[in-house]
């Protein structure tokens, strides 16, 4: 993992592209941040906070194992929480509306 401090997640986020080039990966990872989200509004339409406690485990959990199996590497969640956090959601969008591919090209 990179030792850089980065100070934007405009900057931030190439970084996080690079450590996301796996297709598998990518994949677990759009579903993790999707079921994160399916767990927030269902938390909240239904005022049950046991989907509000899910959401780390389905959103870490789908992405970590991403990055153990497939990506092997560090998730950058370890070094950089927040920019990580808004950089998962920003990839999702951007895979959901084409913006980024699920397969990247060399």
């Amino acid at each position: 993992m990179s030792e850089k401090k980065y100070k934007s997640l405009k900057a931030f986020y190439p970084f996080y592209l690079s450590e996301h080039r796996n297709t598998t990966s990518r994949i677990l990872h759009f579903i993790g941040t999707g079921l994160v989200c399916l767990a927030f509004f269902t938390g909240f339409l239904f005022h049950n906070w046991h989907f509000f406690l899910a959401m780390p485990v389905l959103g870490y959990g789908f992405a970590w194992l991403g990055h153990l199996f497939f990506e092997k590497n560090k998730p950058a969640t370890f070094q950089y929480p927040l920019y990580s956090l808004a950089s998962d959601f920003i990839l999702f969008y951007d895979l959901l509306t084409g913006k980024q591919s699920f397969v990247v090209k060399n």
